[in-house]
């Protein structure tokens, strides 16, 4: 490789974290404000994804990743079938909102005017992410450190390489969890819509981003975003190194738990898990309801009759 285009690779690994989140960010401020905001979030989104495509051809982090797993289609089910539908669901602000007025009856009674609606709404946003990001961070936590939740959790970390298709594959119960963790706070506060949108705005550029396989130099936003660098690390299959830096979107909660992992040497390539996870779509959805499946995901022998 020539020192130029050394020189080159180096610039785009820097710039390319930031253009991503950033100009996608960008993009969604004129989606929500155009007539069709979802449509338009929609394209908007698309054009990120084909962005981390391209680069993930261009800077890979892992030149191993780029081959075919046989796992695609299984993760493009799991991304529009099982958290798309979970996540738009709870965006469209219909079915979290009921499920917590009756499970929440007595504190549901209350109008919920909580909500800081007067602030700009770059503040209502971030303010959203920072609460959303508490239930997000446990909800994580939890389905590492609890077997019967890592039976659902399982699903998403046995992947053997991270690229950009494979952001959305988890079981629906998983995502459902998590989900009523982040949002259900949120809808007792009484944040608007459009908070919601900006929610799972900044929840879907980070999730691309920080599983692509591209060779992203993201220095001072390891700070503060769950940046490709520190997600590597997660997945790693040395529980010392996967069991940190729970965050979804922000570190914050991992800087105050005492779980946020950096160490100066490049992240993880070996991941995965001890396991085994079925093949097929529907033995993916169902394997956590068996028992015989959920020995299988924790790599143990099927109990004999």
């Amino acid at each position: 490789m020539s020192k130029a285009a050394a020189a080159a690779r180096l610039v785009l690994a820097y710039l390319s974290w930031p253009l991503v989140f950033f100009s996608g960010l960008t993009g969604a401020y004129f989606a929500f404000a155009s007539d069709t905001p979802m449509i338009a979030f929609v394209a908007v989104y698309a054009g990120a994804v084909s962005s981390l495509f391209l680069l993930e051809r261009t800077i890979p982090y892992e030149e191993r990743w780029l081959q075919p797993d046989g796992e695609t289609a299984n993760d493009i089910a799991h991304t529009v079938l099982t958290k798309g539908l979970v996540e738009l669901a709870a965006l469209a602000g219909v079915i979290f909102p009921m499920l917590a007025a009756r499970l929440l009856q007595p504190v549901a009674a209350m109008q919920f005017s909580l909500w800081p609606s007067s602030w700009p709404m770059i503040l209502q946003a971030s303010l959203a992410v920072v609460i959303a990001e508490f239930g997000l961070y446990w909800a994580h936590r939890i389905a590492h450190e609890r077997l019967f939740f890592w039976r659902f959790h399982a699903l998403h970390h046995s992947v053997t390489r991270l690229w950009v298709i494979n952001t959305g594959r988890f079981h629906v119960m998983d995502s459902l969890f998590k989900v009523a963790l982040s949002q259900i706070p949120l809808y007792l506060l009484g944040a608007p819509l459009q908070v919601f949108w900006w929610l799972g705005a900044v929840t879907a550029f980070i999730g691309i981003l920080t599983h692509c396989n591209v060779d992203m130099r993201t220095g001072v936003f390891d700070l503060v975003f769950s940046t490709p660098r520190l997600h590597r690390w997660h997945h790693s299959k040395d529980i010392s190194e996967g069991n940190t830096n729970y965050g979804e979107n922000i570190v914050l909660f991992d800087q105050i738990f005492g779980t946020y992992f950096n160490p100066d040497r490049p992240s993880s390539t070996d991941i995965g898990i001890k396991g085994q996870i079925a093949p097929d779509f529907v033995g993916q959805l169902t394997q956590p309801f068996t028992r015989d499946g959920v020995r299988q995901i924790l790599g143990r022998q099927p109990k004999r009759g």
